[in-house]
């Protein structure tokens, strides 16, 4: 039991940076759907690597819904990152679209953040940058990371 849970945890370690060998960079992002919408957003994934032509790898914690999404890459060429840039933009309106969440464990950061007001609504991102405010008065924590300047 002990060497088959180690060998599963090996695999999964591995994943990351075995994909340094298909594209020197990637662009991980992480999504969580309800896990009954696990197979339609992983479809959605696939047409949206074959819409763009990159490859996307998936992987994560399917338990719970909380996937992966990592698109294989070349920083070198411009329109690579061009597409890039786009195709994170249809994993989220994917995962939204399914009743899901723009982050399942990274938080949210400036590539999520225009996407922050749809996923919660404008009361809940008030509400935050109260929070927010109230705790960090001078703006010195993160500024302007998840709250434009």
């Amino acid at each position: 039991m002990r060497r088959e849970r180690d060998g599963l945890w090996k695999a999964r370690r591995s994943i990351s940076p075995s994909l340094a060998r298909k594209a020197p960079n990637k662009l991980g992002e992480d999504i969580t759907v309800p896990r009954d919408a696990i197979p339609e957003v992983v479809q959605r994934l696939r047409d949206i690597s074959a819409r763009h032509g990159l490859p996307i790898v998936i992987f994560g914690h399917a338990g719970d819904g909380n996937l992966h999404p990592n698109i294989l890459f070349d920083k070198r060429r411009p329109e690579q990152w061009a597409k890039a840039e786009r195709m994170v933009a249809e994993i989220f309106d994917a995962a939204l679209a399914l009743g899901g969440t723009l982050s399942g464990e990274h938080g949210v950061g400036l590539l999520k953040r225009p996407y922050l007001q749809r996923a919660l609504g404008p009361v809940s991102v008030e509400i935050q940058r109260r929070i927010k405010q109230a705790l960090d008065p001078m703006n010195i924590l993160n500024p302007g990371k998840m709250f434009p300047e």
